[in-house]
């Protein structure tokens, strides 16, 4: 390692979190694809999470402002993408997201699909496929945006039942119509639009769509890589694949394509920055944020230790991997919280960060409780501390 790489210390990557994941009330967005664009895409997978982790970004509005950004405006959408996840990205980053990890899910979808047809052993082939996604299609044009299981109703196809492992221990007898939505979905011909209920719901109506434009996948791969690098830096090579779930070969392409500048971090580590993104990071003023389960803040990286105290991850973290809500100072994980079923937002510091710190987590979880109202979160993935603090 050469000592003249430019030094980043811990204290400058977890002020980049304030500003550039706009996390301090300073760095707040005015409008909800600019709070996705600063950490490249929102976790989706829980319904809630969209919404909590756009508002702890967000300068202003309620989960009205989010929901019309999902389902008037378009301008965020939800992809299945980067390692086989759900998320919600900008309608402008959409197609490079869809070209660099979407477009390889559909493949490896549409092959699982027919090969399961082909087991069955019903003579159903990727012809029958077709005219089932027509059909599929087609009723969605006659009925408008619809449910799951109103559009099984409406297509006689998708009301088919197939059994996967047939003669094995794990054979089982199921129905097509998730998986052909599934794959239209991977296809980009239909998005989930707004769902039944609030929007802490995951009952979707789907919506016709038209699938995104071509992008080739080398440049999009780069273009993932350059805003990643921009938001998670300093980081490695290692914290890339992971986060796309790319190929180690992708992901040196994609970073060969950038042209990272190297630094070097306080451990004697180095790791990589966008071009020129050598500069100290000016440290804004304290902050305190309440970040939901799977927030991206929290799932950045590989390797957490600059913002996490190990020793905390068993109470944060279910058996999986999954981050729970938490709590954050000055760009350092310090406790987590949850909502009662009263609607109380309860929290608990596994730390002692100090006064101002307390006052400013309070400050912020009554802002929180204003902005759900009567909503109630139970995250989809249940953490040792969340589970805790709500029983």
């Amino acid at each position: 390692m050469s000592p003249s790489l430019p030094l980043v210390t811990t204290a400058e990557r977890r002020h980049r979190l304030g500003r550039r994941h706009r996390l301090a009330p300073s760095a707040r967005a005015a409008a909800v694809a600019e709070a996705a664009d600063s950490v490249v895409a929102l976790h989706a997978t829980d319904a809630a999470t969209i919404f909590l982790s756009a508002r702890a970004r967000l300068a202003g509005g309620g989960p009205g402002l989010v929901e019309q950004a999902l389902y008037e405006d378009v301008s965020l959408v939800r992809l299945l993408s980067m390692r086989n996840t759900l998320f919600a990205v900008s309608a402008e980053l959409a197609p490079y997201v869809d070209a660099s990890s979407a477009r390889a899910i559909a493949v490896k979808e549409r092959r699982t699909l027919l090969k399961h047809l082909d087991e069955d052993g019903q003579g159903l082939d990727a012809q029958w496929l077709a005219q089932a996604e027509t059909a599929a299609l087609d009723a969605l044009d006659v009925h408008g945006p619809v449910t799951g299981s109103q559009l099984s109703a409406a297509v006689p196809a998708l009301r088919q039942k197939i059994t996967i492992g047939r003669g094995k221990k794990y054979e089982a007898e199921t129905g097509v119509a998730t998986r052909v939505i599934r794959l239209l979905a991977a296809d980009g011909r239909i998005r989930r639009g707004r769902p039944r209920g609030s929007w802490t719901s995951s009952q979707y109506r789907w919506v016709h769509t038209e699938p995104w434009p071509a992008v080739p996948a080398a440049e999009a791969r780069a273009e993932i890589a350059r805003r990643w690098l921009h938001a998670y830096g300093p980081a490695t090579e290692a914290d890339l694949k992971w986060w796309t779930g790319w190929t180690l070969t992708d992901v040196r392409k994609a970073l060969a394509a950038v042209g990272p500048d190297q630094v070097r971090l306080e451990d004697g580590s180095t790791a990589l920055v966008g071009p020129g993104d050598t500069a100290p990071e000016p440290a804004p003023e304290p902050w305190a944020a309440l970040l939901p389960g799977l927030d991206p803040t929290g799932m950045g990286w590989a390797d957490r230790g600059f913002h996490l105290d190990p020793a905390h991850r068993p109470a944060l973290f279910d058996y999986a991997g999954n981050i729970g809500p938490t709590v954050w100072w000055n760009g350092e994980i310090v406790g987590g919280w949850a909502q009662r079923s009263d609607g109380e937002i309860v929290w608990r510091l596994l730390g002692a960060p100090g006064r101002a710190a307390e006052e400013a987590i309070t400050a912020e979880a009554a802002r929180l409780a204003a902005w759900v109202g009567e909503a109630r979160i139970t995250p989809r993935f249940r953490t040792p501390l969340e589970r805790e603090l709500v029983a």
